[in-house]
């Protein structure tokens, strides 16, 4: 378990964030620009010490306001990777490398060429940071936060810094560290679409407080979630399996809830885990199942609840068995539907409007 509480005024800014999430877990904090993330993963490596507060990993406190206890950052045994790769650009990737090693403590538990396989960097192993592309440096400061044998991995904004297919680059990798090896990672990033790809747990910070904290399935339910990043995302993510993949439509079949759902295949096969996105703005609430319609997706549930967005707007939960979509209706059609909380409804999806990313299965061995 990794427990953080966390006070302290940095200038004319109050950071006041707690949250607990389980370990092994991708844990990523997001919000806006200078909402605190970067600050709370700086206390927890120690590199600024907070007013109050109480940092653990694994019951093991390594700050306590209350009890006198500040563990040096050097002691903390945490891995820690910037926006920028901060490579010595004298030496070479080999070397780069074994500089983590050296900082290793209690013991050699991932070893060098377990790194250079995962992480694709054997035939970069002579070269030098300034002949590396920005997604390579970020593949070896990856490898070198590794090899010092870290309990948890911190990484502020890894991929800020790159372009669309720099990130692709280096998406996979993470994937693997969270799915093959079980690193616990405290993830920073202001971007969505990285958070939904790569997080179990999610922290949305907003002007320094946590506004929410859980599980993904959760938080991408939660209404702060459309505060910090705008309505259209709000929406269910699905973590499933592919069971049928038709050749012929080019759609495969994703198990969700009660039902399934139809998605383009885009590559996918069968047995594949794949993550989705069902956003709010693109289901149709129907109270009886549905006839003559192109829409090929249609989920059977029950309403959980109807919350008020606008005078004009609802966003009504529905419970499609092991999962909750949310659907995005004016307050016009939530009236003359009837809809009311408990009532059976069938929750509509466009198979083009939903995208099956292949969750996990990371990338081929170099």
């Amino acid at each position: 378990m990794l427990e953080v509480s966390v006070r302290s005024r940095l200038g004319d800014f109050l950071l006041d964030a707690a949250f607990a999430a389980p370990a092994p877990a991708l844990v990523a904090l997001f919000g806006a620009s200078g909402s605190g993330k970067s600050s709370v993963v700086n206390a927890v490596a120690g590199l600024i010490r907070p007013e109050a507060g109480h940092i653990a990993i694994d019951g093991e406190v390594l700050f306590d306001s209350a009890h006198d206890i500040d563990v040096p950052a050097e002691q903390r045994r945490l891995g820690y990777v910037f926006q920028d790769a901060r490579l010595f650009p004298h030496l070479d990737v080999r070397r780069n490398l074994g500089y983590g090693l050296r900082r290793s403590r209690g013991g050699v538990r991932i070893a060098f060429d377990e790194v250079v396989a995962l992480l694709g960097l054997a035939p970069l192993l002579a070269r030098r940071p300034r002949g590396l592309s920005g997604g390579e440096r970020q593949r070896v400061a990856l490898g070198r936060a590794l090899l010092a044998q870290p309990r948890l991995l911190l990484l502020d904004e890894p991929l800020a810094a790159l372009d669309a297919a720099r990130r692709e680059e280096v998406l996979p990798y993470l994937e693997r560290l969270r799915d093959e090896w079980h690193l616990p990672m405290l993830y920073v990033s202001h971007q969505l679409d990285e958070v939904l790809r790569l997080a179990t747990h999610v922290v949305l910070m907003d002007q320094g407080r946590v506004a929410t904290a859980g599980a993904l399935a959760e938080v991408a339910l939660h209404p702060a979630l459309g505060r910090l990043a705008g309505e259209a995302a709000v929406g269910a993510v699905i973590d499933s399996v592919v069971t049928v993949v038709d050749a012929g439509t080019g759609l495969a079949n994703v198990a969700a809830g009660s039902g399934e759902l139809r998605v383009p295949a885009d590559g996918l096969v069968p047995g594949t885990a794949v993550r989705l996105q069902v956003l709010a703005r693109d289901v149709i609430v129907a109270t009886r199942p549905p006839d003559g319609l192109s829409v090929r997706n249609a989920l059977p549930g029950r309403v959980t609840a109807i919350d008020v967005e606008s005078p004009y707007s609802r966003l009504v939960a529905i419970d499609a068995g092991s999962v909750t979509v949310l659907a995005r209706v004016t307050s016009l059609a939530a009236a003359e539907l009837g809809l009311v909380q408990g009532m059976p409804v069938w929750a509509l999806v466009k198979a083009v409007s939903l995208r099956a990313a292949a969750h996990g299965s990371g990338v081929p061995q170099a």
